[in-house]
């Protein structure tokens, strides 16, 4: 195969500001969730998240995109596909995830794109927690035609994004990749990537699952709002048939994998966090390469949780390429 594994999701612009809660209150924002924000709220929001705090870091986001980025910085051969705009920031966009050594067909299409790329403001708080206000410009209007489907019957795993849920154009393009995957004997692999999606989109969310995924990556409270049940056990034998393995991250109680072999305890690696941005995106980007490259459950499981536990420890949803192979060589 070309590519370990080929992405789709939104491509945004990330913004990060460390931040008050009283700024948080202060205009409204819920914290440690992603909000959708119109063009004009973006525009005063960073106005006053400039002016009081100043821009901490930029980077090329969004959640696929961050794991993606992961899968490559370990050593895996990837692909991105998304939707950016003719403007500096697409610019930015495309040329950072080249630098990370992620393959895209941007160069070829960007200059057809007017409109705006999209942008997130991640606001952290001292405690670590991250909140996300996200003007999505062009990359709502991800679709059918920004697929590269050649790239795709190339690839061990399709990895689908939670939040392309919230655009039905991006979602049938979802639906399009599923369908041409399975034809070509493509794994997929899904993110529910916010609680919000699962809450407020489960018809979209459940459409994007379909007949169930190779893989299904969520968070406890993602699987308690999916299943409707609170108790782990519960939660647990209610989502297993939506997935041939199950990936839960339960925070500092570790992580549990879930296929038909049972289960897999994965200990947490405890660190004094100053940033939560992008561990959930980190533990899937270890966890899809530790897969595709012939780790067992535990194995990939050990390489995620100590990745996620690193990028933690530092501002932004990023890490330098030797940090990854640090975290490979203290598994392997």
């Amino acid at each position: 195969m070309k590519y370990d594994v080929y992405g789709i999701g939104n491509a945004l612009v990330d913004k990060e500001f460390e931040v008050t809660e009283a700024f948080l209150a202060a205009h409204g924002i819920q914290k440690g969730m992603m909000t959708l924000i119109d063009e004009p709220t973006q525009h005063r929001l960073l106005s006053g998240l400039t002016a009081t705090f100043g821009l901490k870091k930029r980077a090329s986001g969004g959640s696929a995109a961050n794991s993606i980025v992961a899968v490559s910085q370990f050593g895996g051969s990837t692909f991105y596909a998304c939707k950016v705009a003719n403007d500096e920031s697409g610019e930015f966009y495309m040329q950072d995830l080249h630098a990370a050594g992620v393959q895209t067909k941007l160069d070829q299409v960007r200059c057809g794109c007017e409109g705006v790329t999209g942008k997130c403001m991640v606001m952290v708080t001292p405690d670590a927690e991250r909140t996300m206000n996200t003007f999505l410009g062009i990359t709502a209007d991800f679709s059918e035609g920004e697929l590269h489907l050649d790239e795709l019957t190339q690839a061990q795993y399709l990895y689908i994004e939670g939040y392309l849920v919230t655009s039905d154009v991006s979602r049938a393009a979802a639906l399009k990749a599923r369908q041409v995957a399975a034809q070509h004997g493509v794994k997929t692999a899904m993110t529910f990537s916010d609680p919000a999606m699962v809450r407020f989109f489960r018809a979209g969310i459940d459409e994007m699952i379909g007949d169930g995924v190779d893989i299904l990556f969520c968070n406890q409270e993602e699987m308690s709002v999916f299943t409707g049940h609170d108790d782990l056990a519960q939660a647990i034998a209610a989502i297993k048939p939506f997935a041939r393995k199950v990936v839960v991250t339960l925070g500092a109680q570790g992580a549990l994998i879930v296929d038909a072999d049972g289960e897999t305890r994965v200990a947490a690696n405890l660190v004094t966090a100053v940033d939560t941005n992008g561990a959930g995106d980190m533990f899937a980007g270890a966890f899809l390469y530790g897969m595709t490259h012939g780790m067992s459950n535990a194995q990939a499981g050990q390489l995620a949780s100590l990745a996620a536990s690193r990028i933690v420890t530092v501002f932004g949803a990023r890490l330098p390429k030797a940090a990854h192979q640090d975290v490979l060589a203290a598994v392997i």
